[in-house]
């Protein structure tokens, strides 16, 4: 470990801070349907979309409508995506002439990228076409997050509504959050990427001669416009088979800083709405405080495990830390960092590939997915996400001062807690459930690359990034099969939906509720007590469960890395 690398974490953390007020003013605007300086500019293209689509915005509905117009928004864009990518050959804007995608591929894309997922079981520049790129996955990009702020918001109105029977309009909150947050921004993200060397163009490849005097031919395509959203909006789906890692995505150690604040930007800022829109910006704070503890944490080990490097090459005279995997334009700290940060969010997007970690730094971005991904999280999913944490946090305190338990003015009750447990408990039942059937069937076990604990780990990753909904790989596993297509595909539409239905179902019980006013005998959820409880919960509820797994890959895998052996 080096100083200049301590020195990028903590930069990134306090730059990370600085912004999450303003990114979280701005998203209250929207939150609350207020004008910003951009209505200037965009308010008639919003007024035509709403007149073309026969929206009222002002019509709000109930959580249940709220839940089955974002479930059929989402089946429809799925079944889209999976007719274009199946007719990608007879399609314009295919210059390589790529064939179709096959069916069962097309399946696991479709629902890859409408859960926000965006897990890649191809080569981007190899299977699809520049309008597969642009129409069938950049568009995702958009709307998936899109419609993850939008959830957050739901949630945040039950929160703070009192003996309300709405908790918004989503197509309302989906046009709002589009137009004037993710493009704009992603319009300038995206002018700036090309300006660092990221290619934006509609050619297919272009032949270049190499310093050795060869020719080679590099794909090209409309790079850049997939880059800004695939890190804003936390889905982490590249354009090329290397990810951030390809030097076309990100080039140089500016780029690599600008899309791993990207990945936290609009997450951290939600974190202010939140307290804002319950009128205390103390609740936004106290969440941060709490992500940013467990962030540390795992950035620390995956920066020690990669820095103190493999024992079995230190025993063979090779000294330093581990570089297998790595860009040697990012380093250890960079790469550590990055990864943490993607499996902390929703992302997904690698510069370096994990697989190669060590066994314990590996351990990092699994276990970060395992906890549910609320350590800031992806758009909107991190943060409600943590609020069902938090809900099951003010239970228990309320059972050990033995009163009903109290979060931002409204009481706890059964219904909300078991809500919550059932969305909870969707990723160790279908994480587990899943990954052992893999690890028994042979369509499962032909998979791994690596055998032994590794080769669980990898299977066990994939079904982790998949529920997660997050798309990092352990890149061991050969998962372009039909079982893994067709069980990852599943996975990821549990992993995000499921989740979803009983989220929504306690923002309208909540939002019926009265106020209640904090008495002498309400638990402070602001204080260091409150975010220690919430870190002890979160640990506890995410991390315990996933104990006999982790036994069975990384930490074996540690163990006998340090006795020397390998599997």
């Amino acid at each position: 470990m080096t100083m200049q690398g301590w020195f990028l974490i903590l930069a990134f953390v306090a730059i990370l801070v600085a912004t999450a007020k303003p990114m979280g003013l701005w998203l209250f605007a929207l939150y609350e349907g207020r004008r910003t300086p951009l209505h200037l500019i965009l308010s008639p293209v919003e007024r035509g979309l709403y007149a073309a689509a026969g929206i009222d915005p002002a019509k709000e509905q109930g959580w249940r409508r709220y839940a089955m117009h974002m479930l059929f928004f989402n089946a429809v864009l799925m079944l889209l995506t999976y007719a274009l990518l199946r007719l990608q050959a007879v399609l314009p804007l295919n210059p390589n002439g790529l064939p179709a995608v096959g069916e069962h591929l097309a399946f696991n894309t479709a629902i890859s990228f409408t859960a926000n997922t965006n897990w890649q079981s191809y080569a981007g520049e190899s299977t699809m076409s520049n309008l597969s790129q642009m129409l069938a996955l950049t568009i995702h990009n958009f709307l998936s997050a899109a419609t993850g702020i939008a959830l957050a918001f739901a949630l945040f109105r039950g929160f703070g509504r009192a003996q309300a029977k709405t908790v918004g309009n989503f197509w309302a909150d989906i046009i709002r959050i589009t137009l004037y947050l993710l493009l704009p921004i992603c319009l300038v993200y995206t002018l700036v990427l090309i300006a660092q060397g990221v290619p934006q163009t509609l050619a297919g490849s272009v032949s270049v001669q190499t310093l050795e005097g060869a020719r080679q031919t590099l794909a090209l395509g409309p790079v850049a416009s997939q880059e800004a959203i695939k890190m804003l909006g936390t889905n982490g789906g590249g354009f090329f088979n290397a990810n951030s890692a390809h030097p076309f995505e990100n080039p140089t150690a500016l780029t690599n800083l600008l899309q791993m604040l990207s990945i936290f930007l609009i997450g951290t800022g939600l974190t202010w709405t939140f307290g804002k829109a319950v009128g205390n910006p103390r609740q936004g704070w106290a969440i941060l405080a709490a992500m940013l503890i467990l962030f540390l944490a795992g950035t620390s080990v995956a920066y020690w495990a990669e820095a103190a490097g493999n024992p079995i090459l230190h025993q063979l005279g090779v000294a330093g830390g581990n570089m297998e995997g790595k860009e040697v334009r990012f380093g250890i700290a960079g790469s550590a960092l990055f990864a943490t940060i993607t499996t902390a969010a929703s992302c997904g997007a690698v510069n370096a590939m994990h697989d190669s970690f060590t066994a314990l730094g590996g351990l990092v971005p699994l276990f970060n997915m395992q906890l549910g991904e609320v350590v800031i999280g992806g758009v909107g999913a991190g943060i409600y996400g943590f609020l069902l944490f938090a809900i099951l946090a003010v239970f228990v305190a309320g059972l050990m001062v033995g009163r009903t338990p109290e979060y931002v003015g409204k009481k706890i009750e059964s219904r909300e807690v078991k809500l919550a447990v059932l969305a909870i408990a969707v990723l160790p039942l279908v994480i587990l459930g899943m990954t052992a059937l893999a690890s028994v069937l042979p369509a499962g076990l032909a998979g791994p690359l690596n055998k032994g604990p590794h080769g669980f780990s990898e299977i066990l990753y994939a079904f982790t990034s998949a529920v997660a909904n997050n798309g990092s790989a352990f890149a061991g596993l050969t998962a372009s099969t039909p079982f893994y297509d067709g069980l990852l595909g599943v996975a990821m539409w549990i992993g995000r939906f499921f989740v979803i239905v009983p989220m929504l179902a306690i923002a309208g019980s909540l939002a019926a509720k009265r106020q209640v006013p904090e008495s002498a005998g309400s638990f402070p959820t602001t204080g260091g007590l409150w975010v220690g409880l919430l870190v002890g919960i979160i640990l506890i509820l995410g991390g315990l469960t996933f104990l006999p797994s982790l036994a069975l890959g990384p930490i074996a895998d540690h163990l006998a890395m340090l006795g020397g052996h390998t599997f």
